[in-house]
């Protein structure tokens, strides 16, 4: 079979105190190592699954994209996370509901290989997963999303941009991507995206102290969004080391929520998770990058 999925084998393993996140250290076949999470929602379980080893993306509040882009993860490769918790969770494994790309890597950079494992997931012979139950984050790369539209009569999967600026010059220096696609650019397709899905897209945003968490970033947001099917969540930074970011203050969240209730932006604010044991947004990271020749 191509890709074949092999199951990975696991090196390390983080549990938060309130037991509900966890953090596997896995290691591929070749020596290659990521990490992928698995997130309980009261009797429902989520894999966070990874699609490359390290980013290419390099967004500076990122600990994945100081690693720097290693290789790309094969479909049996992806998959194979949510298989490995699936044994994992043993008799609980039918509470596995849903699968999210925003793990290490940019699905979009590895576009063929992560729509081969969504094929995968979705197969009623195989994982047999909804859909809908299955999200893709990216950092906005225009030709994914455009081919995320094209497949989606196929895989109606749900779309999530990490956005985390509304004007250019601050999108430049927190993520480079957006130098390639710019935000005039990316939401032209955006807004083709979902004149053609008929769905909504989800915004997330990273909230940092003094940085993206003001009054102007909040009202440029809006700008972009007002006549978008669209929901935002703020997020509060989650630390990493060796980042000069820091989170946002409660109040600086509450009042950026606030202008976003004024113009109709539907929002969460979504309480952190698994950051205590660097299991959180942007916090993924692997010390070994060894893969065999």
């Amino acid at each position: 079979m191509d890709n074949p999925i092999v199951t990975p084998l696991l090196i390390a393993q983080e549990i938060s105190p309130d037991g509900s996140t966890q953090k596997h250290l896995l290691q591929m076949s070749d020596g290659a190592q990521i990490e992928s999470v698995l997130l309980r929602y009261r009797e429902r379980f989520t894999v966070c699954a990874s699609t490359q080893v390290g980013c290419a993306c390099g967004c500076g509040f990122c600990a994945t994209g100081r690693m720097g882009f290693v290789r790309q993860l094969s479909a049996g490769e992806i998959v194979s996370q949510v298989r490995h918790f699936q044994g994992y969770l043993g008799d609980q494994a039918g509470r596995l509901s849903n699968v999210v790309f925003m793990g290490m890597g940019e699905p979009l950079l590895n576009t063929e290989q992560t729509l081969k494992a969504v094929e995968r997931l979705v197969d009623p012979h195989g994982l047999a997963l909804a859909p809908g139950r299955i999200t893709l984050s990216t950092a906005g790369i225009v030709p994914g999303i455009l081919c995320l539209a094209d497949v989606h009569p196929r895989w109606p999967i749900k779309l999530a941009i990490s956005l985390h600026a509304a004007t250019d010059d601050l999108r430049n220096s927190l993520m480079p991507v957006n130098r390639a696609y710019p935000l005039p650019q990316l939401f032209d397709a955006v807004r083709q995206y979902t004149d053609r899905t008929r769905r909504r897209v989800f915004y997330e945003w990273v909230m940092i102290k003094g940085i993206n968490d003001t009054q102007e970033q909040a009202h440029a947001l809006t700008g972009w969004l007002q006549d978008l099917p669209s929901h935002v969540n703020l997020i509060q930074l989650n630390p990493t080391s060796d980042s000069q970011y820091r989170p946002a203050a409660p109040q600086a969240m509450a009042d950026f929520a606030s202008v976003l209730d004024a113009h109709g932006i539907p929002h969460t604010v979504r309480q952190r998770r698994g950051s205590g044991i660097r299991a959180g947004c942007g916090q993924l990271f692997t010390q070994s990058h060894h893969v065999c020749n």
